[in-house]
Order: structure tokens, then sequence, then C-alpha cells
């Protein structure tokens, strides 16, 4: 029973495949209380989902249409995915934290007919527009403790109209299944687009069956899998339907229950974001700050030994990072102090692993095997912490366009500080993002061009059909079959990829919002004492500014500077430009509460042309990430302790 699934023509097939497999075995697990847990069945949710797919079709759902689904994590979620494949259809999913103007653009650009709702708050929010939704015909109540409005059907009144009609030998849900095809759409997801308005990732049946046939973990049946992420987002679903793959068993979690849960279900496997280990590693650091000196004393000898033993185990395994090309005498010249490090500390790292660190990984549920990370950089202190202590976390990259993995570590190319070799079937590209050349694979530069810094680009069976009625915006990301990614990366001495940062203007904080940065900077440069600015916050909570201000500005209202570092460290001119982001980024202004600047740093010397601009004056985004890295940095760990 170990064995995957993945030699299907669609995901219906694939549903089918594994309540045949799978039968009675547990396959998701709802929550009813702490330490309660109520399994269904793979047997069980596929004849519901079958039920449920016969009701819609009832309530006129065609081959093809796009049915919205508009609700966090609960059961009742992948009940509704699995009977919109079963129809032949496609989900347009989202959570309850889209806007009420982004909720009526997807529905309106998806031509949605059919949805479901969550709860009573989603469902009033619709209903405050469905005058403006010609299209949309039935609305679908998914949560049994919530009150639909009157016209409203519940999720279990559809399926027993299906359940009945299945009685009475309705079987055009088989014949829907027959005529999938495996590029008919799976999925459409809308994510933030550059012109403010949302858009839609068409994601089909091969892609997503690539991913689930090449993710390089292996599991089996026995495996407890917690969902915490968004079920919407790629990643999460890509992770539940990876587990159904196997047969694993998914319990749907909550950040507020996640401590409890990860006690109560000790998971074996799990999808994660850079923010949970952050967390994690935070309050680890404070227990230990927090304990008695013994106990702290114990803990800096037990990862002391760790990070010694695991550092010569990676250098003997050849699996520590590589960035640069290194001579094999020069490996064979270190590799006997690594090899004599390691016998050394084994006996005292195996005793202080057993005695202290087990107490660390208790905390992370005990029976984690392994997680993987994605949707945003994880840290390299917090990445070589956990890996350090014994938890080891795979971190992954990709983009809701690649359905979404294109790389990530396993347990056989664990290298700290990259995110592991591309998944099979996956080609990389690394390009120059000004001049479009190919930087790898070259044959112009030695060795293949590893270690140039470059965009990232992928082609594979799981890069994305296109976005949806946006054929310009399709043909810009996708060229010659390559899907530019916009993100800088390099390709190591391990064949591994490393991040670099991005190349496209897009911010993901870490709380998952898209932030478009062009046009508060625009604004913030309409300031007769800003030059130029450059937002910065990838992967963090806020949002920070780089500032090159107007020095002849200051001067004509009476600061008294008379150079760009002068001006820096002006108190006057801190105030000044303090105030006029504030005033030009308020919320009047039309920017939402997470696009608010947190803090700046007026910059020493001004963009120039063939620098950090380009010949039209275009910011080069990893140019000045690059030259100011380490002032961004400063900024971030400033930011970050004013708020704590």
């Amino acid at each position: 029973m170990s064995e995957r699934i993945y030699d299907i023509a669609n995901m219906a097939e694939f549903y089918q495949q594994a309540a045949e497999k799978f039968g009675t075995l547990p396959a998701f697990a709802i929550r009813e209380k702490a330490l309660k847990w109520n399994p269904v069945s793979y047997y069980d949710l596929y004849e519901q989902g079958i039920n449920l797919a016969t009701g819609l079709i009832e309530l006129g759902v065609e081959a093809r249409d796009h049915v919205g689904i508009f609700s966090d994590n609960r059961f009742e979620w992948i009940l509704s995915d699995y009977a919109v494949q079963f129809c032949g259809a496609a989900d347009v999913p989202r959570g309850h934290d889209v806007s009420d103007e982004e909720l009526f653009y997807i529905m309106e650009h998806a031509d949605i007919r059919v949805t479901f709702v969550e709860n009573k708050a989603i469902q009033d929010r619709i209903l405050g527009f469905r005058d403006r939704l010609p299209l949309l015909r039935e609305i679908i109540m998914l949560n049994p403790k919530s009150q639909p409005a009157e016209g409203i059907k519940t999720i279990q009144e559809v399926i027993l109209l299906g359940k009945e009609l299945r009685q009475q030998g309705d079987r055009r849900v088989e014949e829907r299944i027959d005529g999938i095809q495996p590029d008919d759409l799976f999925t459409l997801i809308y994510t933030s687009g550059t012109t403010g308005q949302p858009k839609g990732v068409m994601l089909t049946h091969s892609n997503m069956i690539s991913q689930i046939r090449n993710l390089p973990v292996h599991h089996n049946c026995t495996d407890r899998v917690l969902s915490i992420l968004p079920v919407w987002h790629i990643f999460e679903r890509l992770i539940e339907m990876y587990t159904i793959s196997f047969g694993g068993c998914t319990y749907y979690s909550s950040v507020q229950t996640l401590a409890d849960d990860m006690r109560a279900v000790e998971p074996t496997f799990m999808a994660s974001a850079p923010r949970l280990w952050e967390n994690m590693y935070q309050r680890i650091l404070k227990g230990v700050k927090a304990s008695h000196p013994v106990r702290r004393v114990l803990f800096n000898i037990a990862y002391f030994l760790s990070r010694q033993y695991k550092t010569s185990q990676y250098f003997i395994t050849n699996k520590y990072l590589k960035i640069h090309r290194q001579p094999l005498w020069r490996h064979l010249l270190i590799l006997p102090f690594h090899i004599i490090r390691r016998v050394i500390v084994m006996p005292w790292y195996g005793f202080f692993n057993a005695a202290v660190l087990e107490r660390i990984r208790l905390s992370a549920g005990g029976s984690l095997k392994m997680t993987i990370s994605g949707g945003g950089a994880l840290p390299n202190e917090v990445d070589r912490f956990f890996n350090f202590i014994g938890i080891e976390v795979l971190e992954g990259y990709g983009m809701t366009e690649s359905t979404p993995v294109i790389s990530v570590r396993s347990g056989n190319n664990l290298v700290v500080g990259t995110v592991g070799p591309p998944i099979p079937e996956t080609e990389v590209r690394i390009i120059d993002p000004d001049t479009n050349e190919v930087l790898f694979p070259n044959a112009k530069f030695p060795h293949n061009g590893k270690s140039k810094r470059g965009e990232i680009c992928v082609r594979g069976p799981q890069v994305m059909k296109g976005y949806y009625r946006n054929p310009e915006l399709t043909k810009l990301t996708l060229r010659n079959g390559w899907l530019h990614t916009g993100d800088l990366g390099m390709i190591t001495y391990n064949d591994c990829l490393k991040i670099l940062g991005r190349s496209k203007a897009t911010i993901v904080l870490s709380s998952g919002e898209n932030v478009e940065p062009e046009p508060i900077e625009m604004r913030l440069q309409q300031s007769q004492f800003i030059d130029h600015c450059m937002v910065v916050g990838q992967d963090k909570k806020f949002l920070n500014a780089l500032i090159v201000p107007v020095l002849d500005e200051f001067r004509q209202n009476g600061v008294e500077v008379q150079s760009f570092k002068d001006l820096a460290n002006n108190t006057e001119a801190q105030k000044i430009i303090r105030d006029e982001i504030k005033k030009m980024t308020e919320s009047n202004n039309g920017f939402k509460r997470y696009e608010q600047i947190r803090d700046f740093r007026l910059l020493t010397d001004p963009f120039q042309v063939g620098h950090e601009l380009t010949n039209l004056y275009k910011i080069k985004r990893h140019v000045v990430e690059q030259k100011y890295n380490h002032v961004i940095t400063e900024l971030t760990e400033k930011t970050a302790k004013n708020k704590n």
C-alpha cells in the first residue's frame, strides 16, 4: 500500500483510484475538539464526492465550468473539490481574507455560475453585490453550523439530491470523468497582478499529476499529515494531493490550535511556511534563555556538538554549500580534519542528542520525519538551527505558475543554503535579467555557467497553461516555452538552486500578502524632497524604503547640510521625510494597511544611470538590493526590534 498513485489521466480518475486502493483507511480527519478527531475514509469521501457532483450537475454545472470555493481549511473544502473534478469542471478557490473588490473581480472575471461559501460572512458579502453578477445562479453553504440565507442551499442538501439521483440510476458523473482531458483546467487560482487586479493562473490536470509524480519524497499510508497552510494556496493543495497518492491521513488544523494539534496528532510530515519555523525558533531560544543556568549550559553544549558533527557530516557526504568551484586536491586536503572531528565528537554528540535535543524535537510533534518549507525564503540561521538539531526542514522553491514546485531539497540532496536541485522533468535556465543572455547552461562560461547570478527560467510539465483571459501577460511570462519567474538565483557546484532575490517588482510579505511597490514608489517620488526610492520587504513582516533625497530642496527649506551624508544623519531631515511618507501613503490615498512604510533609510549616494538606473531611469532592483544589502538588513532588524 505504500506505492504512490500517479499513473492516471486526470485528477478525477486519481480520486477514484485512491478510493479503490485505500478503501477504509482514513483520508481526512475533522477536529471536533482537542484530542478528538473524526476520520473520513477514502471510500466514504469518494461516495460523498460522487453524490455531491451529481447534485451539482443537476443544478446546472457543465463540463469545464468554473466553480467557486471561497473557504479556509475544512473537510468540506476537499469534498467540494472532489465533486468539482467529478463534474469535469475547474474550481476557483480563495480564502476568507480576500477583499470585497477582489472577490467580486474573481467571480465576474472567472464567469462563476455556482459557488461554495464557507460561512454566513462570505455568503453575505457575495449577496451584497449579487445583482452585479448576472451569471451567478447558485450559492452553496459549506459550514453546517452556519445559517444560510433564503434561497441558499447547504452542501448536505446537494449531496442528498445527488444521492437520490444516483439511486435512480443517474450515471452522468461517470460520463463526465471519461471526458476529462489532461490539458483541461484542474483549477484557476487568482494571485495579485502588476496592474493591481488579480491574475488567474490556469493549472491543468497534467500539471498537478506531474507534481505528484515528481515530488522527491517518500511516505506511506501510515503517515499523518497536518494541514496548516491555506488550502487554496497551491503549495498546501499539492501536499494534500500528494498525501492522497500514498494513502496518508490529513488532519485539518489552524494557527489557534497548532500547538495542541502538533502534540495530539504527532504528524510525520507537513507543509510549512518560514514564519512557522521562525516563530518556533524564537520560542525555543526564549525558553532556553528563561531556563535554569544548568539547562542553558547543557543546551549550548548540545547545539555546539551538533553543529560540529553535522558540519563535518555534510562535508564528508559532499552536502555542504559549494558556490565556487573547489579543486579535488583541496577537498581531499580538508577531508581528514572532518573525518577526525566527526569521530571525536560522535559519542558526545550521541549522548547530548538523546538527552537534550530530543526534548526540542518533541516540541515539534515528536514523530515529525520532515517538513517542506515553501512560500518564502527560510532565514539561514533558522534553516541551519533546525537541521542541526535533527528536524529535517527541506526548503523548496516554486510559484503558483509552476503548480508550484520547481526544486526542493530531499534527504539525498540536503544542502543547507539552497532549495535543492530541480525536480525530475524540470529544466532550469539562468539568464541575465537585463540582456536575456543565457548564463546557465552556456558553453561560453567555464563549468557550464555555474555560480552565475541571473533570472531563473523554468520549463517542464508543471508550468501553467497561461493567465486566464490575459494573453498579453501570458506572452510576457511564457516565452518560447520557458516560464520567466522574475526571481534571481544561481546553480551551485552541488547542482542545487540557490535563490538570491527578485528581479521583478512584486514583494511577498511573510504574511502572504502580495505588494506591488511601484505605485507606492511613484506616490513617494511626488514629494519634492524625494528623488528616487525603492520599497523593500520581501519575506519580511513590514515594508521599508530606501530613499534618495533631493539635497537642494532641503537646503532651500532651511536644513543646513552640505552633502548627502550630512543629510542622512540630520534629525530635521529625518522628520521631514517621515512626515512625507506618512502623509502620502495613508489609507485616504488608497493604500492598504500592509502597504504602509514602517521605516526608511536616507542613502548617501544618488542613483546613477548605468548603475542603479536603466537608460529609462527605472530602478534595477537586483543591483540596489545587492549594493545596499547591509542597509536593508539593518533596517529590517531595527523595524523588527521596534515592533517587539
